[in-house]
C-alpha cells in the first residue's frame, strides 16, 4: 500500500493520524511533523488523508468486533462548500458504532445505500430503531422486498431509544466544528471515515 513513496509508511501512518485524532489544520501538522524532524509539505499530507482513507476503512472493517443485532439509525447534517449533506450513522443497543457514510441528498436511495453498506459489513440486524424519516423507513422496507428469501428487519419508532445515537453524533460533530470547513465531498467523506474509525478504535470496537 505504501510502495513507491518517498516517506517510510510508520511518517505517512504519524501524520494522517494527527489528522483523524485531533482538530487540526494540515498546516499545523505539517509543523509537528517538523519538529519531529520531518520535512513534509501540509499539501502532501493532505493527499496521504485523500489515499489511504479508504484502506485504513476497509482495514478498520476487517477488525471490528461483531455488533448486536438490534440497530439505531439517524442522520445528522454536515456542510459541505456551504450546502447541508447528510451523514447517516447506526449503533447497536450498546452504543457501538456500526457503520457510517455521507451522502449529498436525504432520500430512499441514500437510506438504501447506508443500508447495504452496514449490513455488507456487520451482516444483517434482527430489529433497526429509526425516528419518523419517511426515507429509513423506505429504505429498510426495499431492504426487505429485495431480499424475500431473508427473514425481514423489523423496523421500531421509538424516539427515547434513539437518544444513543443522537448523542454518538455530538462527538462526530464537535470534531467537526472546530476542523477546518469541508470543501469538497469526497474530500469531507474521506476525512469524516478517519474521524469515525478513531471514534471506533476508542470505543474498544477493535
Amino acid at each position: 500500500m505504501y510502495k513507491h513513496h518517498r516517506y517510510p509508511h510508520i511518517i505517512i501512518q504519524q501524520a494522517v493520524y494527527f489528522k483523524f485524532r485531533f482538530s487540526l489544520s494540515y498546516c499545523d501538522i505539517e509543523e509537528l511533523m517538523s519538529i519531529r524532524g520531518v520535512k513534509v509539505y501540509h499539501s502532501t499530507i493532505q493527499r496521504w488523508v485523500f489515499k489511504f482513507s479508504k484502506d485504513i476503512e476497509h482495514n478498520m472493517n476487517t477488525r471490528k468486533r461483531q455488533v448486536t443485532d438490534s440497530w439505531r439509525l439517524d442522520k445528522t447534517y454536515i456542510k459541505v462548500a456551504g450546502k447541508d449533506r447528510y451523514l447517516y450513522r447506526a449503533v447497536d443497543k450498546q452504543g457501538n458504532t456500526v457503520d457510517f457514510l455521507l451522502t449529498k441528498r436525504r432520500m430512499k436511495g441514500s437510506a438504501q445505500k447506508f443500508l447495504n453498506k452496514a449490513i455488507g459489513n456487520n451482516g444483517k440486524p434482527r430489529i433497526i430503531n429509526i425516528d419518523k424519516s419517511g426515507a429509513n423507513t423506505a429504505g429498510i422496507q426495499t431492504w426487505n422486498k429485495r431480499n424475500m428469501t431473508s427473514k425481514k428487519i423489523k423496523i421500531r419508532r421509538v424516539k427515547y431509544l434513539n437518544n444513543i445515537v443522537e448523542q454518538d453524533h455530538r462527538n462526530i460533530k464537535r470534531r467537526i466544528t472546530i476542523t477546518t470547513v469541508f470543501k469538497e465531498f469526497e474530500s469531507a467523506q474521506r476525512t469524516l471515515a478517519g474521524i469515525e474509525i478513531i471514534h471506533i478504535i476508542r470505543k474498544g470496537q477493535i
